[in-house]
């Protein structure tokens, strides 16, 4: 079995810090990629040797936003999962027609920000029919 790779997209080494440590412990190995903004991402899915199983999308980011690596990247086969402090409804709203799969806002403090991170993998990974094995419960993606 291939192990699954999560693509993070977050400029805030704090948030990518937390996210891996939340994966870290997870039932099973995950390959995480980062990328620090929006444009090393679109240059990362580009390539050839970038195939996620998931990516997991900060929107306010430097060079190319959130918003802007949803209008440019078209893989409907991957689950594209907005991770965002913000969150107004008109944000939310865009974010899910540009194709976004859901929306989650970052929570403060560590075990909710870890509860948040790990339930992304859940829904979305879990999801895939491996759930159970994955997760050790049923899980149903959304």
């Amino acid at each position: 079995m291939d192990i699954p790779e999560v693509f993070l997209i977050e400029d805030n080494p704090a948030d990518v810090l937390l996210t891996r440590q939340a994966l870290s412990n997870y039932p099973v190995p995950l390959r995480i990629r980062v990328a620090k903004d929006g444009e090393q991402a679109l240059t990362t899915l580009s390539g050839s040797d970038c195939k996620p199983n998931l990516i997991i999308l900060d929107l306010n980011m430097p060079k190319v936003d959130g918003h802007t690596v949803l209008e440019r990247y078209h893989n409907g086969n991957v689950p594209v999962v907005i991770f965002s402090s913000g969150g107004n409804e008109a944000e939310i709203s865009r974010a899910l027609a540009l194709g976004a799969r859901e929306y989650v806002k970052k929570p403060m403090g560590f075990r909710p920000f870890v509860a948040a991170v790990c339930g992304i993998v859940d829904r979305w990974l879990g999801g895939s029919g491996d759930a159970h094995r994955i997760t050790g419960h049923p899980v149903t993606a959304p």
